[in-house]
């Protein structure tokens, strides 16, 4: 949306897995204040009964998206619709106890905590919505709850998570994930693969890529003229000068000193073990961590549910939760909010520099 003078940034929100703590945290956010205009994709029913479960008063507000015929013959009759810039009733600004929702349905009625594989198309579904409308200028930024890949893959959908959701969804190639606190960024050159394919998805052109993308998504969306980025090896102490193994030698140090020589400050490969320490960190803006556990298990033990997953590259802000589905809490009045609160918080702030630029 580009009105950064006139307007409240608006905000779609996916709650996640129906069956988790998804829908209860949006509930909780929406008990706070946020200058904001926040609209969420989901069941109007799940989030009246989960509201009735916790005990929290709220009253929805469905709003619905009015759709452009004339954009859509431009499209062709077979195309899918786009929303147009216009909407049937117009999301006001947040207000504590109130939530705006567009109306997406669950294929079965929820059982908090309990997976249920017929309503994945359910989830995707507002993810598909929401992400759609972003990138139509409905929305400036998307802020996702958590959701559960196992139950999606065992309705026969293949899935590996938002990150790669988001970047089919909106044609991008090479995505990046980075999660953030207030003290230290974490980014990551593989996301959702096994130990055992790693090493083969490490490769030049792939590692070159994923720099680019956080160096400059580091500049536009963050501000950073010339950020410091640190790179950890693969394999133990960085390979051990070839002893440990060759990814090192053979990809990382030659791409690395590729992208110095154009001026990009990079650090590295150090080994994973020494690259967190106070003295490694001085100066360093994010730590680029060759796969998902090598580098995240440190973030989220440093600030785990202050933490905000972002995903970089994409024509969209996105931020989202640093945690899963907790089955276990759903329903029970036991969940945090506060990652939910700091990815929106997170994405505003990202608003707000997109409209300084």
């Amino acid at each position: 949306m580009n009105e950064c003078d006139k307007t409240l940034p608006r905000l779609a929100i996916t709650p996640g897995e129906p069956a988790g703590i998804g829908p209860d945290i949006v509930l909780q956010l929406a008990q706070q204040a946020i200058a904001a205009h926040l609209v969420v994709f989901a069941d109007p029913d799940l989030l009246t009964q989960r509201a009735a479960q916790l005990g929290l008063a709220i009253q929805l507000h469905t709003i619905l998206p009015r759709f452009s015929t004339a954009f859509q013959s431009e499209r062709g009759p077979t195309s899918p619709p786009r929303f147009s810039k216009h909407w049937i009733s117009e999301p006001g600004p947040h207000q504590p106890g109130h939530l705006y929702v567009i109306p997406v349905l669950l294929s079965q009625p929820v059982k908090c905590g309990q997976l249920n594989p017929a309503n994945a198309l359910y989830v995707l579904e507002t993810l598909r919505q929401a992400c759609q409308s972003s990138i139509d200028n409905q929305f400036d930024a998307l802020v996702t709850g958590p959701v559960h890949k196992g139950v999606i893959n065992e309705a026969g959908i293949p899935f590996s998570g938002h990150t790669e959701f988001l970047a089919e969804q909106t044609g991008v190639k090479q995505v990046v994930m980075m999660l953030a606190t207030s003290e230290l960024r974490v980014a990551l050159v593989t996301t959702h693969l096994p130990l055992s394919q790693i090493s083969a998805a490490i490769t030049p052109a792939r590692l070159e890529t994923v720099i680019r993308v956080l160096h400059g998504d580091l500049q536009n969306q963050f501000g950073l003229k010339t950020p410091h980025i640190l790179v950890c090896g693969l394999n133990p102490h960085a390979g051990e000068g070839g002893h440990l193994g060759q990814e090192e030698i053979l990809t990382i140090i030659p791409t690395l000193n590729k992208l110095r020589a154009e001026g990009m400050h990079l650090t590295g490969p150090v080994s994973a073990d020494s690259a967190f320490t106070p003295t490694s960190l001085s100066g360093v803006d994010v730590v680029l961590t060759m796969y998902h556990d090598q580098g995240l298990p440190v973030l989220k033990q440093q600030g785990f549910g202050k933490a905000v997953n972002i995903t970089l590259g994409l024509p969209i802000i996105r931020t989202s939760v640093d945690h899963g589905t907790a089955l276990e809490l759903a329903g029970l009045g036991r969940a945090s909010s506060d990652s939910l609160y700091y990815a929106v918080q997170m994405a505003l702030e990202m608003v707000g520099r997109n409209c300084e630029l």
